[in-house]
């Protein structure tokens, strides 16, 4: 077990952050009057799964435990209406200290059940509807995280796609192991990247979350911590002893949500044992720096643009042609209709709150539930034996008719009651940039902005981002990646910003 000193002056250490977390709070939580309704909270239905969702307490800590591990614990709508209620339980309770989320098996969360909706959407408008209640429910669960009043951890130990992003992407705190994959593989079944997902990939640094969103690469172990997806990395066998010593914090009934924070990230921080030195970053280098270009709105304004783009590599180096290769054919597998509806919410999404991301999402859900490319390529990759490749409606990029995709974005503000009722009201319930944002890794614009405004050298400047993260691991690391690849060093040694 790490030492439990530390932890005694957590709060006291981490002042600053604490402090600057008050104020992102404060600037970022906007009026919430302008949204729906709240939502009333579901309960369960007569054929709910009994044991699909396990719940737990030790101490402060209540656990959520996803228990479908033969179906990777997929999300559906028995487990959802289990959640949601206990987490507004604990929420109340003055007992509940942190809330800690897990799944059973090799997998955090693989995703919803798709296969069940897919075939439910077989059955007409009836069944259509019924999947579309379905996703409100799953993104008022995911609003319901992104907004939650106490401290909640992720272990995202595993699989940890789609459905599963959506329960731990928007968490102050989402754990990263050497089992974890991550992806957001909604194109390659005709539907779009949802939980959130509009606003949390378009926040990602550069143009990461727009290749992800559209190629659903899929990022293992610690490139989920790099790329800002997980906030912190430890070794999947340290998970019980870390719940445990959570279990064992105690907060001064005044200590505020920063204050709980601080203490829990210290915490967490004191079992990160490393990262394993073999690890290969996936996105770095030439090929990050072509990603950006590729994809960045002023370069490639739409879908043709960034083929065109990718196209346009084929004389750089061996490495970037073989990625701007298989990045192009990739696009080109994936449903036009998809490919075209998810390039524009990345593109809307970065202007998006969290709460209008996720009405947004239902309405562009329903649209898809509508839609052939949803069943076809549910059944042709996950229903049908042996999986084939699905056959599109219309099959080529050019053939999608840009009416079509405006469909899928029509209705906003004016649609008044239409639009999903959530489960959060009041203060917290909305923001545009997460509140939390420091536990993580630095972002490539905080690098940035540093650079600009104090022109120091390299090694002023990642002295500068080791000592505010006060030793955090894997800061240096990202740090001199990004000022390797974006930043020149002049006469003096002081680095210049590469725009």
């Amino acid at each position: 077990m790490p030492l439990r000193a530390r932890i005694m002056n957590a709060a006291l250490t981490g002042q600053r952050l604490v402090k600057q977390a008050q104020v992102r709070i404060h600037n970022h939580f906007t009026d919430h009057s302008q949204m729906s309704t709240e939502a009333e909270i579901p309960r369960e239905l007569p054929g709910d799964e009994p044991d699909d969702v396990l719940f737990n307490n030790i101490y402060g800590v209540r656990t959520i435990e996803l228990n479908r591990p033969k179906k990777l614990n997929s999300l559906n709508g028995s487990m959802a209406r289990k959640i949601i209620p206990r987490l507004k339980e604990w929420e109340k309770s003055q007992l509940a200290n942190v809330v800690i989320i897990k799944g059973a098996g090799r997998a955090f969360c693989a995703g919803g059940d798709v296969a069940a909706l897919a075939q439910q959407n077989t059955q007409g408008p009836k069944g259509q509807e019924e999947s579309t209640e379905y996703f409100g429910l799953e993104y008022q669960l995911d609003h319901l995280v992104a907004t939650y009043s106490k401290p909640y951890v992720a272990f995202m130990d595993g699989i940890t796609m789609g459905g599963g992003v959506g329960l731990s992407v928007h968490a102050p705190f989402r754990i990263a192991t050497e089992k974890t994959v991550f992806a957001m593989p909604e194109t390659t079944i005709g539907f779009f990247p949802d939980v959130g997902g509009t606003f949390f990939l378009p926040r990602l640094d550069g143009q990461i979350g727009t290749y992800l969103a559209l190629t659903s690469e899929q990022l293992k172990g610690p490139n989920v911590f790099y790329n800002g997806i997980a906030t912190h990395y430890i070794d999947s066998t340290s998970l019980p002893d870390l719940e445990a010593r959570l279990a064992e914090l105690h907060f001064r009934d005044t200590a505020s949500l920063p204050d709980r924070l601080s203490i829990i990230n210290a915490t967490i921080s004191e079992f990160s044992t490393g990262i394993p030195h073999n690890t290969p970053l996936q996105l770095s280098g030439a090929i990050r720096s072509a990603i950006d270009a590729v994809f960045s709105p002023a370069h490639s304004p739409d879908l043709p643009s960034i083929l065109a783009s990718l196209d346009a590599l084929s004389s750089s180096s061996p490495a970037v042609q073989d990625w701007a290769s298989k990045t192009r054919a990739t696009i080109l597998e994936r449903s036009p209709t998809s490919v075209l509806v998810t390039l524009r919410a990345m593109r809307e999404g970065a202007r998006w709150s969290i709460a209008e991301a996720f009405q947004r999402e239902h309405r562009i859900a329903a649209r898809f539930m509508r839609h052939p490319d949803f069943v076809e390529g549910v059944s042709a990759r996950l229903i049908r034996k042996p999986a084939e490749r699905p056959r599109w409606r219309p099959e080529r990029i050019e053939e999608v008719d840009p009416r079509t995709v405006d469909e899928f974005f029509e209705g906003g503000e004016e649609e008044g009651s239409r639009r999903l009722a959530l489960l959060t009201s009041g203060p917290g319930a909305d923001y545009t940039t997460y509140p939390h944002r420091w536990i993580g890794l630095p972002a490539e614009r905080d690098v940035e902005a540093r650079v600009r405004e104090a022109r120091g050298t390299k090694e002023e400047v990642v002295r500068y981002f080791v000592r505010e993260g006060r030793g955090k691991q894997g800061v240096r690391e990202k740090v001199e990646e990004i000022l390797e690849r974006k930043t020149r060093a002049s006469g003096d040694g002081s680095l210049e910003w590469i725009a």
